[in-house]
């Protein structure tokens, strides 16, 4: 996949306000601090697309992003919806505040009907958090696809980071039958960002085409 355009949409504070669901879209949701803006900016080859902040909670309401791609170099083009959510997890967020995400988020993610997969941010630095698994827990329970995405593998030693991925799709496997795809990135390396792409790609022709098998 080659990104052609990747630019700003539109803001909503609630799933009601979100644009028009005409489009596969695919969110990306983690822990405060987790390292999302740096890996949208990476897919998308646009480091001021997303705007990165050194203040945990800064994300506070749905934010499309606006994409068009093709899988050649002059290929057909094809649009989709990439969405910053806000990050959870945030200690200093003020209990109404939590609230508001908690309805935010169970709104979209139970709502958007166009909505193909949720990207859930792991900090790949860090053994098992039980926020974490139960995020992903609770997507399970409202039965929204989703894949891990473990984040800053560049900021600690491969062995570390190697452990910690184990570690957590162990907790997962013990609750779960079937584990999720899974990726190992670095905003800094580019790391995983093929397979991310890949992943959207085909996932962006069963939207369009869902009586055809993906072109290999």
């Amino acid at each position: 996949m080659q990104i052609k355009k990747a630019e700003y949409f539109v803001t909503s504070p609630e799933v009601a306000k979100c644009p028009k669901p005409d489009r596969p879209e695919y969110a990306f949701i983690g822990r405060s601090n987790v390292g999302k803006s740096s890996l949208i900016n990476m897919l998308c080859n646009n480091q001021k697309l997303a705007k990165t902040s050194g203040q945990p909670g800064k994300t506070q309401n749905i934010n499309h992003f606006n994409i068009e791609s093709t899988q050649k170099e002059k290929g057909p083009v094809t649009k989709w919806y990439l969405v910053d959510l806000p990050g959870y997890g945030y200690a200093k967020r003020a209990q109404s505040d939590r609230n508001r995400w908690e309805q935010m988020i169970d709104g979209y993610m139970r709502k958007r009907e166009n909505l193909t997969m949720v990207f859930v941010l792991i900090d790949a630095r860090h053994e098992p958090q039980q926020n974490d698994l139960d995020f992903v827990n609770q997507l399970g329970k409202w039965e929204v696809p989703f894949s891990i995405v473990f984040t800053k593998a560049d900021k600690e030693k491969p062995g570390a980071v190697q452990r910690h991925v184990k570690e957590f799709l162990d907790a997962m496997r013990e609750t779960w039958q079937f584990l999720p795809a899974s990726f190992v990135t670095s905003a800094i390396k580019k790391d995983g960002r093929d397979e991310i792409l890949q992943l959207i790609s085909e996932s962006n022709h069963n939207f369009y085409h869902p009586n055809e098998e993906a072109a290999v």
